[in-house]
């Protein structure tokens, strides 16, 4: 186990490395140049070339990234003398048109980014699931079809246009939620609750409906599996023959999916959060492109990157924990 989770962070390593390498290649050497984005249309050459100084897109390439890479572990400064900028590390870029650390920026939108979508896989989680499971059950009732029905306009639906439908009718028609913002949890539970519940629920919305397909196709299988027949012949109680043989090894793939979605969550849910105004790390990424400011999309990028590798180690270790079939070759 050890020797395996060793090999596990070493792959997680180089696929971090090749992330940045080509990150660092589509927006800094295939975009436009960051120096007349900064400085403007009617900006000097001489000017320019200040910039392109200060920020170090003079220099080779190689040593452009290195020195990224670099920064990002030991930090690094930008241009030189009086004038020159320091950025602590961890160093993932510094952005001139907002005059801050993309690491601060990224930081400081993070909590937001982690309530959405901690709140929104509680949701999903149990009303998928939960759906999926009573949908295999049932199957053939009305259970089972008006559930698929649900996960049918879940998965259709787009999240903007749900989004839309929910501010009109509960916070402008029927007035019984207010516009989402962030509020401090510890100033006003309720209120903050109410702030954050029409995200979750949009979020919810569309992952609840994948999930209660996916769980119900897993668990019918399983049902038809011999272990199932042999736990039934024995006279075992059907609660426990669906929780412990039947339910278990469904779950491996639900936790597979869950884990790359509330890692790609973490590095921001760009359209809700733009919808409803959120000042999380999607909205920043939004923002950002929208400026082409290439340090913050960059950053926002790898971070995201970072929590999916992370994400798929942590999955494949629970692997055996929810699938006696399951066993990592250490």
């Amino acid at each position: 186990m050890v020797s395996y989770f060793l090999r596990r962070l070493f792959s997680v390593a180089v696929i971090l490395f090749f992330v940045s390498f080509l990150t660092f290649v589509i927006f800094f050497q295939l975009s436009p140049d960051p120096a007349v984005m900064i400085c403007g249309k009617t900006c000097t050459p001489e000017r320019i070339e200040q910039i392109r100084e200060q920020l170090g897109v003079n220099q080779p390439f190689l040593t452009q990234f290195f020195t990224f890479l670099g920064g990002i572990f030991a930090g690094r400064s930008y241009g030189a003398g009086e004038a020159a900028i320091h950025c602590a590390a961890p160093c993932l870029g510094f952005s001139f048109q907002t005059s801050q650390s993309v690491m601060d920026m990224i930081v400081s939108r993070l909590p937001v980014s982690i309530t959405i979508a901690a709140g929104a896989a509680v949701l999903w989680l149990l009303i998928g699931v939960s759906a999926g499971l009573i949908s295999a059950i049932k199957s053939g009732t009305w259970w089972d079809k008006g559930a698929m029905m649900f996960a049918l306009g879940g998965i259709s639906l787009p999240n903007y246009f749900i989004a839309l439908v929910l501010q009109y009718v509960l916070v402008v028609q029927l007035q019984i939620l207010p516009f989402p913002s962030t509020p401090d949890f510890a100033e006003d539970p309720l209120f903050w609750f109410q702030s954050y519940i029409m995200p979750w629920s949009v979020l919810a919305f569309g992952y609840a409906s994948m999930y209660a397909r996916l769980t119900r196709a897993n668990v019918l299988d399983t049902l038809g599996e011999n272990f199932m027949r042999t736990a039934r012949a024995k006279g075992l109680p059907p609660l426990l023959v669906l929780r412990r043989h039947a339910l278990r090894p469904s779950l491996t793939p639900i936790v597979t999916l869950f884990g790359m979605d509330f890692a790609g969550l973490l590095g921001g849910a760009l359209i809700t959060e733009t919808v409803f105004g959120l000042n999380g790390v999607g909205k920043l990424a939004a923002d950002s492109i929208g400026k082409n400011d290439q340090p913050v999309i960059m950053g926002v990028t790898l971070m995201a990157a970072l929590f999916v590798v992370v994400a798929n180690v942590v999955v494949d270790l629970l692997y055996a924990f929810l699938d006696p079939r399951v066993r990592i070759k250490a």
